[in-house]
């Protein structure tokens, strides 16, 4: 967790800029606050266009992350798939993010980015391939500098209808423009699936890759979603930036039978499992760490618990979570210690709309100052904290329809579970890595997965993580582990 601008919703972090989102979080919109005070590569690029923009997104995504023998190989893999695309001469460079996200984008400059998250969800070569032969198509098809001009035009044109007309009109036209730019985007996804199959294929990788990778991201999906107490992985969303998955696999199937049969091109499993072994999985702990309903922060020194139920979700500006299918939510994070404010100086500042001053009241929670405070906004009641500790306020806001003493109850145990880590505590942020495990005559799913730690659900997460339909396993098989 970071310290900086705290946005104005309780939203999980949940980016894809060319694939489809990992989850929705909950639509729960809180008091809105202001912002916090001031090896082989293909051909090398010396210095990209968008290097500023590259920096930005290294930064937004933890950083890059190193690991030379998966760099090497993903590398090896756009060395054949630029000699393939319709664009041979243009240069490409793929970064790896350090993020647990499924995350994959493109710039016009050739950078492409993977996410270690997206590394660890692909199976094989020709899957991860598909998804690089989908950004090279972005990049050839100018997708980005295209989309960049439709935003520009819409932004004028909403501009403009607010000066002339109203500001209600101004917003109508801007919804408008909006809808059309994600029809827009739509259809880039759709397109660039379809030129990076082919792309895939002549490079000599099974056509077929890109829709196993989108049926596992559908279950990544559903897999957070249920976590979340969701019942369906996807909400109807006419501003979607992405078409649904599965109107994404369907198109996949059906380009990659038009090229031919399954068996058509190379898969190639070993070596890309070999690749990514024993890359880190999940959460960096050095920017805090999840482990069930607890958030652990070694270089900060912090742990907190959240209520049962929650699911949670760390993300470079705060810790996000939701319960109930999102009918309860909470953020925590941290900001730097105001000179010349006292804690409920800084409560009663203007930074959350909505604070009920009359329910502002100090307290100390495990040595440590705090203020406490409800806040109310449209049809959703806040229960606030806010904790001095070290040279940081860390505020912690609960979002509920219905604040009953039951609900607030449950928000003040997990507030006062706020404290310095213990030195238990602290080695449980030891971080969790891919591992490899060939199976052997005894093992089944069940087995394997009771081998992983630091994960919810590990069978499911071992199914998930392996692309297995059923527990039957394959003997001699290899197969991803996550364990410390």
């Amino acid at each position: 967790m970071a310290r900086g601008a705290v946005a104005a919703a309780l939203l999980l972090l949940a980016g894809c800029s060319t694939l489809e989102r990992q989850g929705g979080g909950p639509d729960v919109s809180i008091p809105p606050v202001a912002p916090s005070p001031p090896e082989a590569a293909p051909k090398t690029l010396a210095e990209s266009p968008n290097e500023a923009e590259r920096k930005r997104l290294i930064a937004l995504y933890g950083g890059e992350y190193r690991w030379p023998r998966a760099e090497n190989y993903l590398n090896d893999v756009l060395v054949r798939l630029a000699k393939a695309s319709e664009t041979p001469g243009q240069p490409y460079r793929v970064t790896i993010l350090n993020s647990g996200v499924v995350n994959a984008f493109a710039l016009p400059s050739g950078d492409l980015f993977v996410t270690r998250g997206l590394l660890a969800l692909a199976n094989d070569t020709s899957e991860v391939a598909a998804v690089m032969a989908h950004e090279i198509a972005h990049v050839t098809a100018r997708h980005a500098f295209l989309r960049a001009e439709q935003e520009k035009k819409a932004a004028v044109i909403a501009q403009a209808a607010s000066v002339i007309q109203s500001r209600q009109k101004g917003k109508e036209v801007e919804a408008s423009s909006a809808m059309t730019i994600a029809g827009f985007s739509r259809q880039q996804e759709l397109d660039a699936d379809q030129i990076g199959i082919g792309v895939t294929a002549r490079a000599g990788y099974d056509p077929f890759g890109g829709s196993r990778f989108l049926k596992s991201l559908a279950r990544s999906s559903a897999f957070r979603a249920s976590l979340m107490g969701q019942k369906g992985a996807e909400k109807p969303d006419f501003l979607a930036s992405h078409p649904s998955t599965p109107e994404r696999i369907d198109a996949a199937l059906q380009a990659a039978r038009q090229i031919g049969g399954p068996g058509l091109g190379e898969a190639a499993r070993a070596p890309y499992l070999a690749a990514i072994g024993g890359m880190a999985f999940g959460d960096d702990p050095t920017e805090g760490a999840i482990r069930g309903r607890k958030f652990i922060h070694p270089r900060l020194g912090f742990a907190f618990e959240a209520p049962e139920g929650f699911v949670l979700e760390n993300s470079s500006q705060a810790v996000l979570g939701v319960a109930d299918g999102g009918a309860e939510a909470l953020r925590l994070d941290s900001v730097r210690t105001p000179q010349g404010k006292t804690l409920a100086e800084y409560l009663n500042s203007g930074w959350i709309d909505g604070l009920l001053e009359s329910s502002i009241q100090s307290a100390e929670i495990n040595g440590m100052p705090t203020v406490l405070a409800h806040a109310r906004a449209g049809e959703w009641n806040f229960r606030v904290a806010v904790i001095a500790f070290h040279e940081d306020f860390y505020r912690i806001i609960f979002a509920v329809k219905a604040l009953t003493p039951e609900a607030d109850e449950r928000f003040i145990r997990s507030i006062r579970s706020f404290a310095p880590m213990t030195p238990e505590e602290a080695a449980r942020a030891q971080p969790l890595h891919l591992r490899l495990a060939i199976a052997g005559p005894i093992d089944s799913a069940e087995s394997l997965a009771a081998k992983m730690t630091g994960v919810d659900r590990s069978l499911d997460q071992f199914l998930l993580l392996n692309e297995l339909e059923s527990p039957a396993l394959r003997l001699g098989e290899t197969y991803k582990l996550v364990t410390n």
